[in-house]
């Protein structure tokens, strides 16, 4: 085995805290910036926020019209917060300093997961219109990334230093694809149900590091996936045996605190927060 064939090794020594079910719905996404966490779920109009030293609920952002939000990025140099609406076909940015949402504008068909790019742009996968798009934090489109060679159901889209995306393809039989500008495929991680970590049922969202490996939401079967940087080799993270995830959706991973959070839309619908990730 190569060092390209090598999966990469995560370290997930601790459950830190759980984020319980507020009563509503499964968790579609999660994110972090500063000492905030904030939180959407299944058909809400509002963005949770809670402390992330303490853990603690803090306020609700509510985010008029929102029906149906399934991705959530924050950008540290505008200071705001992106939620997908896939019922509306839209996107909403939220001032963190006065945590009330100033902007929509109109995308492609059925957005999902949010991504925030080098360039500070947010970066959409439209599941149903099968494209990535670029938008500036002003809702101005920057590029459209038609997706080529068999690319189906973009879940969610995380563009690489070299310029390149990695896109989850949220499908029955779940492909990761590494994919350049122009839509074609370089490489993709496409498992079968005889390779050591079983084919993926509906991989969602993406967690990419700093090294370029890649963890990725693999919901249906009920775990988190790490897959090495030239999309060769996977292995099943290895989580503590009393936690039990349940159709992990949304996860992100927190580099400067060394901490993932997972969360849940099937059983209890946590957020299940990580410590002392080392990568």
């Amino acid at each position: 085995m190569t060092a390209a064939d090598a999966a990469v090794k995560f370290s997930v020594p601790e459950l830190a805290h759980v984020i319980p079910s507020t009563g509503r719905t499964g968790v579609t996404a999660v994110t972090s910036l500063g000492d905030d966490v904030f939180v959407v779920r299944l058909r809400s109009q509002e963005v949770e926020v809670y402390d992330a030293g303490t853990f603690t609920f803090q306020r609700r952002i509510t985010v008029p019209g929102l029906r149906c939000p399934f991705g959530l990025a924050a950008c540290a140099h505008y200071r705001c917060l992106y939620v997908s609406d896939n019922d509306h076909h839209s996107i909403h940015r939220a001032e963190l300093s006065s945590f009330t949402a100033v902007k929509k504008w109109i995308v492609a068909s059925d957005p999902t997961g949010l991504s925030v790019n080098g360039a500070h742009n947010v970066v959409v996968a439209c599941c149903e219109a099968n494209k990535i798009q670029d938008y500036t934090t002003n809702g101005t489109l920057v590029r459209e990334i038609s997706l080529q060679a068999g690319v189906i159901r973009p879940w969610h889209a995380v563009q690489l230093s070299i310029g390149d995306y990695v896109v989850s393809q949220c499908t029955l039989s779940g492909v990761v694809s590494e994919v350049r500008a122009d839509g074609h495929v370089v490489c993709r991680y496409c498992p079968s149900e005889t390779s050591d970590v079983g084919q993926m049922k509906y991989p969602t969202s993406l967690a990419v590091t700093r090294n370029g490996d890649i963890l990725v939401a693999d919901t249906n079967n009920d775990r988190i996936l790490s897959i090495n940087s030239s999309l060769r080799s996977a292995q099943e993270l290895t989580l503590p045996v009393d936690v039990g995830i349940k159709e992990p959706w949304g996860i992100f991973l927190d580099e400067s605190r060394g901490r993932l959070y997972i969360g849940e839309t099937g059983g209890n619908q946590r957020i299940l927060v990580f410590d002392g990730v080392r990568l």
